[in-house]
């Protein structure tokens, strides 16, 4: 896929972990890991926007594009 997720490099930057994310926007941390991962297939906008107001970023501070990453879909 060519989203990529830099949640791991905003969470390092604010000295936060997975886990403490995940408390306080009230989502399971194996959710929160997924989409750390880029596995995530979709994101709600409501889950979005809490990780925007606890790291006090933007979306496009949490997801790029990169074409060269880009694979046929099945």
């Amino acid at each position: 896929m060519a989203i990529i997720i830099t949640l791991d490099r905003m969470l390092q930057q604010r000295g936060m972990t997975l886990s403490e994310l995940a408390a306080r926007i009230d989502i399971t941390l194996a959710n929160l890991s997924i989409l750390k991962t880029g596995k995530a297939r979709a994101i709600r906008f409501s889950t979005l926007d809490a990780i925007c107001r606890e790291l006090q970023c933007s979306p496009g501070d949490l997801l790029g594009h990169d074409p060269t990453q880009a694979q046929d879909a099945d």
